[in-house]
Formats: structure tokens, sequence, C-alpha cells
């Protein structure tokens, strides 16, 4: 039988959402108001039980609150159920029964839930659940009683929501991002394109910047003191656009970070002046090869200087100066800072000098990943107060991944680069032919 149910995805859940949740059995989506996470999980849900082929399949929707969830996704479930024939539906418990090929047997149901009672969901399976808004969901929910329910039917937990603090909803998303089992997903309001420019131009107006911050960009840390980069200076630099003319004769710098692990990656980033164009990312190539995609980038671009993170990039930088690249500085990140009183090493030094470029003048592609890193790291100070940053590692370790591409970009701020007067309209944008047109509005 061929069953169509009256659901039209939005592309977002279309081409990118449906199909991870398809393929992985569990996984996190951080979500902006309005991109639709009930309707487009509890449809997902739907198919699910749809093909489903086990005796008696058991699906939940769970929401922090019955009376929440059942406002919530009851009415969507028995809309976009409705064509399904057969179906059965049971007002009070909140369920649907959809008919399966085991005669005598119950069909496949989908729940609606609250966790306010969560020792009503204890003794029983589950083939799939759905915990919506789980940042205001008790965390013991899961360890204690839904993941073991998953457990012998191999069902599939999706966790959605809006951030609220770092909370469970966030260690569970730096979880995800560090398995490459599930799926991981974090859409800004920026981002996606779903409410347009004018309405979310309003919206900003009408709210609070911590409540624009946490529902519109997804901001987990609005809440913390120690944050060196926010989202909100980093939405304005990729706002923040220059004029041909404004750019043209600035030098070009390039920042490299060489993958250090396994699982890092090799990052190359080209500032010029106040722009920065579009990062290339590799993973899992050699020293020799990222060579040659330096070499590429430095044809490309002409830069006056290359920073390289001399931690993992030795051999880098010695074949590229063996092969007549004279204009190749390694930089240590543990090194002393320039300013030895004020930063503990170089590295803090680097991103603190990023971080006022950012604030002030920088301009930034609209790269997902690379906002994401640059809002991670946290700033302290040591006995002498000097400011430090969180460590590389211990990031990696917290956040599920290592801040390749926003370290990159941080190389470009290593050193100061001095140019003769009558070498710095030599150089045109036309040189620097990108794939980021800083230009485009």
């Amino acid at each position: 039988m061929r069953i169509t149910i009256p659901y039209r995805p939005r592309k977002i859940w279309n081409d990118v959402l449906h199909p991870a949740f398809d393929r992985y059995r569990f996984g996190v989506l951080v979500a902006h108001r309005r991109l639709g996470k009930t309707v487009g999980s509890v449809n997902a849900m739907l198919k699910k039980a749809l093909l489903d082929e086990k005796i008696s399949p058991q699906y939940a929707y769970i929401a922090p609150y019955r009376n929440q969830a059942k406002m919530i996704a009851w009415n969507y479930l028995k809309f976009y159920a409705s064509k399904i024939p057969n179906l059965k539906m049971n007002e009070s418990e909140l369920y649907i029964e959809i008919p399966t090929k085991h005669k005598g047997a119950v069909g496949a149901r989908i729940y609606i839930v609250g966790a306010d009672k969560p020792d009503a969901l204890r003794g029983t399976y589950w083939d799939g659940v759905i915990l919506d808004e789980y940042a205001q969901i008790k965390p013991e929910l899961w360890g204690e009683i839904i993941r073991p329910a998953l457990a012998d039917r191999k069902g599939f937990a999706w966790f959605i929501g809006t951030p609220k603090g770092q909370n469970q909803f966030y260690e569970k998303y730096r979880e995800s991002r560090s398995k490459e089992d599930w799926f991981s997903f974090l859409f800004r309001a920026t981002e996606t394109g779903i409410i347009d420019d004018e309405e979310l131009a309003d919206m900003k107006e009408d709210m609070t910047d911590i409540e624009w911050r946490q529902e519109m960009l997804c901001d987990f840390t609005v809440s913390a003191f120690n944050i060196l980069i926010t989202i909100d200076m980093v939405e304005k630099a990729v706002e923040r656009k220059y004029s041909e003319a404004q750019v043209r004769g600035m030098p070009c710098i390039l920042g490299v970070d060489v993958a250090r692990f396994g699982d890092d990656r090799s990052v190359i980033v080209c500032r010029q002046g106040e722009v920065v164009y579009s990062p290339k990312v590799y993973k899992g190539i050699d020293n020799m090869e990222l060579v040659a995609r330096i070499i590429e980038e430095i044809r490309r671009y002409d830069p006056i200087a290359v920073f390289i993170d001399a931690g993992g990039g030795s051999g880098v930088i010695d074949r590229l100066r063996q092969l007549g690249y004279t204009n190749i500085i390694e930089v240590a990140f543990g090194s002393r800072a320039e300013d030895p009183d004020k930063y503990i090493n170089l590295r803090t030094e680097m991103w603190h000098k990023m971080a006022d470029w950012i604030r002030r003048t920088g301009s930034l592609p609209n790269d997902p990943e690379l906002k994401a890193e640059l809002t991670v790291v946290e700033y302290g100070f040591d006995n002498a107060d000097r400011r430090k940053l969180k460590k590389k590692e211990d990031i990696k370790k917290d956040y599920g991944a290592s801040p390749d591409i926003a370290d990159a970009v941080a190389l470009t701020f290593a050193h100061q680069v001095v140019i003769a007067k009558a070498d710095m309209y030599n150089s045109s944008l036309t040189r620097c032919n990108t794939d980021y047109d800083p230009f485009g509005v």
C-alpha cells in the first residue's frame, strides 16, 4: 500500500535533516525558533512507524510537561497521520495506533508524553523517542529510564531544542560532535533563510540581547561571563562588508593550522586587511599533500607572510623552505607573547588581537563551523594577572572538536607585518580569486 501524508518538508529538512534522521540512530538538533523542529521530527517518527515491521512497535514524543507536549505535538501528529487507513486515535492517553501486518498484535503506536512524570515511562520498551526541549527535561530521565528501554529493540533517540545555557542539552550536543555514529546540527536564524531579513531585524529590536542570542542565534554561552568572542560579535563581523576600493592594496596573510591528531583538520585561511576569506579545510591528508595545497594558496594570493603552527607543522615548514619559499614563519602557540606582562603566551595574544579585530572592523565569511569555533574559547587569568585561554586539548574534550579553523584565523594575527609604502598598491584584489565574495551585496 502507498500512503501519502500531507507533509511538505522545508528545503533544509528535505535536503539535510530527514536524510540524517533516516541514517543515524542517535543525534542532536540545536535549532532556532520557527525552524519547524517539532513538525519535522514528528513526521520523521511517523515515517519510521509506518515502515516498522517489528511486532507492536512503540514510539514516544517527549516534552518537558504533558500539557506542553499535547499543545505542541498532538495536533500535528493527528493531522499528518489522518490519511492512514484504519488509524486509531486515543485522545485520553494521547497516542495513535497504525495497523501492521501482524494479525492479533497491537499496531505501531506513537505516544505524546510529558517528562514531568518519569516513572510512567519505566518498565516498557521504545523503538524510538524524540526528546524535545531537552534543556528543560530532568537529566536522569535519559540514563535511568529511556536509554535502557531502547536497548533490546535498538531504538533511536533524537534530542532537539533551543539552548537554555550550558546544561544537559549542551552536554548532549558536545557528546554528539565527538561521535561519528551520531548526527549533530546547529542552525542559527541568520543562516537558514527560513525567517526573512526584515522580520529578523524587527525581532532583534523587540527582543533583549540575551533572548536574541539564545533563541535565534542558539548561543549556549549567553550566560557565561568568560567567553572571549560572543556570537553577536561574530554575527556583526559577518554582516560587515567592505567595498573593493577599501580592500585593494592591503596585504594578504595566510594562517595555516596543521592537524596534530587523526581526527583533527588542517586549515588554510587568507586574511586581506579587514576581510577573511572562506577557509580551506582538509582532513586525512599528509604533510606533502598539505604543502601542495599551501603552494596553491600562495600562488593565488601572493601573501606577504605565511604563518604556520609549529606544534604540528614542522615538517610542512621545512619542506616549504626547502622549496625556496622565504616568507614562511613558524608560530609556536606556547611561546612568549610580544606583550608578556599582559598575556601568558603567544596563542592568548593572537586570539585577543583577533577578538579586538572582530569587535571593531573585521569581516568574516558566513561559515557556521567557524562561527561555532570562535565562540567556545574561554579566557581567565593566572597568578600574575595575565590573560590565558582554555587549552586546545581541553576545548576539544569539552566541545567535541578542535577549533582548527578559528586557530588558523588567529594565526594571521601572530605578528605584525610591515611592507614598504612603495609596494603597498602593487597587489590587486583580482589576484585574490576566491570562492567567497565579500562585495556581493
